[in-house]
This record gives structure tokens, sequence and C-alpha cells, in this order.
């Protein structure tokens, strides 16, 4: 166990650094900065995803995108959430298949906090783009994430695949 913790520790203090990156970044050239980041995320989810196997059911593809995540060390802990009045997980909406994500361990939120840097910024364009990356791997279909919500326990996201 002391193993797992001194390892989340390293990883933490790597992520105050690309926080205080990102940070610098951001003032340097601007909304530029969400581009770069959201780029760099998708060739990662690509590269990370490679091999996976397809599949066009979302709840599978999600299911090999965690795998992904955890092979890979990265703390991002994610679960479909419906509400108490919504009859289906995934809904079918005008774009695609619309499915809602609470993120309650993210280890890129919980670097912005500690760094004192906002949310919704660069880093987090990340994350958009490593989903967008595995998921075009995994499903073939092109994607899209966004905050609903972002808090300091978890964050809601809608996650968009949208229509071949």
């Amino acid at each position: 166990m002391e193993t797992k913790s001194n390892d989340r520790l390293a990883l933490q203090d790597a992520m105050v650094f690309l926080g205080a990156i990102a940070s610098g970044t951001e003032q340097a050239i601007g909304e530029s900065a969400g581009n770069i980041s959201y780029l760099a995320g998708v060739n990662l989810g690509k590269k990370l995803s490679q091999g996976v196997p397809r599949t066009g059911e979302i709840d599978e593809a999600l299911a090999a995108t965690r795998r992904v995540l955890e092979q890979n060390d990265y703390l991002w802990l994610f679960e479909p959430f419906k509400t108490h009045d919504q009859k289906e997980m995934v809904r079918q909406g005008e774009e695609g298949l619309e499915v809602m994500l609470v993120f309650r361990d993210c280890m890129i939120r919980q670097s912005l906090f500690r760094f004192g840097h906002v949310q919704k910024g660069s880093l987090c364009n990340m994350m958009y783009g490593f989903f967008a990356g595995a998921l075009q791997n995994i499903m073939g279909r092109e994607s899209s994430l966004e905050i609903v919500h972002a808090g300091e326990n978890a964050c809601y996201k809608k996650l968009v695949v949208r229509n071949p």
C-alpha cells in the first residue's frame, strides 16, 4: 500500500508542475493554449488506444477507455450517470449518442486545486482531446466532451459521440 501512496504523491507533484506550465502557457499565448492541449490529448488518446478492439457500443467503448486509462496509471476515474427522471443511460440526441459522465477522482482537477489554477482551462481541454482520440480509435466516430458542472469533488460532463 505504501508504494501506491508514494506513486500517487509523485504523480500529484508532477501534475502540480504541469499545472504551473499550463498556467504560464495560457498567459503567454492566450486562447490558443486550449487548442494546443486539446490536440495533444487527441494524439495521446489515439496512441494509447491503439490495438483496442473496435466497438459500436458506447458502454463497451467507455469500459475500454477506462481500461486504457488504468493501464497507463492515469487517475481519471469516471462513471456514466443518469438522473432519476432519465429512462436510459445513453440517449440519442440531435448530434449523436449522449451519455452523462461523473469524474470523481481526477488528477487534473486535484492538481489545479493544489496549484490554485482554475478549472476549464487547457489541462481540462487535454482530457477532452484524450476522449476524442480514444473514442475515434475505439468507435470510429468523432466525439466531444463538455463540462456541465465543474466542482471541487467531482465534475459532471456530457459526452456526445457523433452520428456516423
